[in-house]
């Protein structure tokens, strides 16, 4: 049971004859206490003469999932299987991370009949924003009390990564439809798989004329090349500490999806097989053996759950879950921090093994806001600042030498030149012939 407003004010007016009589006189005292009485009474009466809460059928009508930052909306069906009609307020119990614009909604429902009562949720979290219960207040006909229930009613929105990097993803397509020789400008580069026979015309490599098809022929015939087809790439996504850190007011991790959704993205259409494990000390998600759009719902799926864990990643087993995924050589892609000397020990004790089979590619997103304490100069505290952040950049150029000393690729950028870097660089290496 629950009292209103109106209860309150009903009992304060009791108060004025007390005040009225002068508080003192036993007349006052007896009316006062007739006038709780009475309003006890009406009370009892009121709650009495509510409709029951848990008379009601509630039903949810909820998208599966949404991106972060979009607006979803969700509707409450109350059905009153009572004998009367519901008047009052019902809550419904979202997470506040789930962003619910209006909780409480004021709704009347006769005998018999249904209402729908919609919010809009805009989430501000990655993950499961749920709801377990639903809050029923009735009010009486006079309005002085309510009965009260909390029914169960779960509900569940699968909040996804925003994946504002695909807007990256058209033009780096067309350039792997040049690098792959479909676009309408043909652009010659060297590659590794045989595509087709043509016949030689001046300016062509001569070792790349092919004699058996020659000899078939009265003119000479040339092979073509493109980059390879259905290679491996395995990223590794580090979901320690380190990946906790907010750089722009969005954590590393979310970055790190960022560039392993574009460049699974570019990879899938270029033909390549793209395999995902999300690790620290244990495996945090795992995508395996999906292409094309499959990969991508796999993927975003996946690492809507995943948040940073506040312990050190163990290194160590990072080359046993490559060769868990493919035995074969690959473009390996670890997206961790490499700011700290000391925190990149473990990435440079594993780096000999993977990059003895594999091409490896360390990314790892950077604090633009350092670059520009270091140029502020302005007062004693300003110095001091660029003092600090000049020791941060030293830093991380020292850790992306050593990485390269040790047969590595790096690549750096903000949080929003990182998913593009990372596909350029990819990009690059096709064209290389590296993959």
């Amino acid at each position: 049971m629950a009292v209103t407003g109106w209860f309150v004010a009903l009992l304060a007016l009791g108060v004025v004859p007390l005040v009225a009589l002068g508080g003192t006189s036993v007349a006052a005292w007896a009316l006062l206490a007739a006038w709780l009485g009475l309003s006890l009474a009406l009370l009892a009466v009121d709650v009495a003469c509510a409709a029951s809460p848990r008379r009601l059928t509630l039903a949810r009508q909820l998208p599966d999932r949404v991106r972060l930052g979009e607006r979803v909306t969700s509707t409450l069906l109350v059905t009153n299987n009572g004998r009367r009609t519901l008047r009052g307020v019902i809550r419904d119990a979202w997470q506040p991370s789930a962003g619910a614009q209006q909780p409480r909604q004021k709704t009347t429902v006769p005998p018999g009949e249904r209402r729908a009562l919609s919010q809009s949720l805009t989430p501000f979290r990655r993950g499961d924003r749920t709801s377990e219960l639903v809050t029923v207040r009735s009010t009486g006909p006079l309005r002085l009390g309510a009965r009260q229930a909390t029914l169960s009613l779960p509900g569940r929105l699968r909040v996804l990564p925003p994946f504002t990097a695909r807007k990256h993803l058209p033009s780096r397509l067309a350039r792997l439809r040049e690098l792959d020789g479909s676009a309408s400008v043909m652009v010659r580069g060297q590659g590794t798989e045989f595509d087709s026979l043509r016949e030689y015309v001046r300016g062509d490599d001569v070792r790349s004329i092919d004699w058996r098809a020659t000899a078939r022929r009265r003119d000479l015939v040339v092979r073509t090349w493109r980059p390879e087809r259905d290679r491996r790439v395995v990223i590794v996504l580090d979901t320690g500490r380190t990946s906790a850190a907010r750089i722009q007011d969005e954590p590393r991790i979310d970055t790190a999806f960022e560039a392993s959704l574009l460049l699974a993205a570019l990879a899938t259409r270029a033909g390549d097989r793209v395999d995902l494990v999300a690790y620290d000390r244990r495996v945090r998600g795992r995508v395996q053996g999906a292409s094309g759009a499959t990969l991508l719902s796999r993927m975003v799926d996946t690492l809507a759950g995943i948040d940073p864990e506040l312990i050190e990643t163990a290194w160590d087993a990072i080359p046993a879950q490559v060769r868990g995924i493919t035995p074969h050589r690959s473009l390996v892609v670890l997206l961790t921090s490499i700011d700290a000397p000391g925190a990149a020990q473990g990435l440079f004790s594993v780096l000999p093994q993977l990059t003895r089979q594999h091409v490896v590619v360390v990314a790892s997103v950077t604090d633009p806001g350092l670059t520009d304490a270091a140029s502020e100069r302005g007062s004693r505290e300003e110095v001091y600042r660029a003092a600090s952040a000049e020791r941060a950049l030293l830093d991380g150029a020292r850790v992306a030498a050593a990485i390269r000393q040790q047969g590595a690729d790096v690549v750096t950028g903000s949080p929003e030149d990182l998913p593009p870097a990372l596909a350029d660089h990819y990009i690059a290496l096709k064209a290389a012939g590296r993959l």
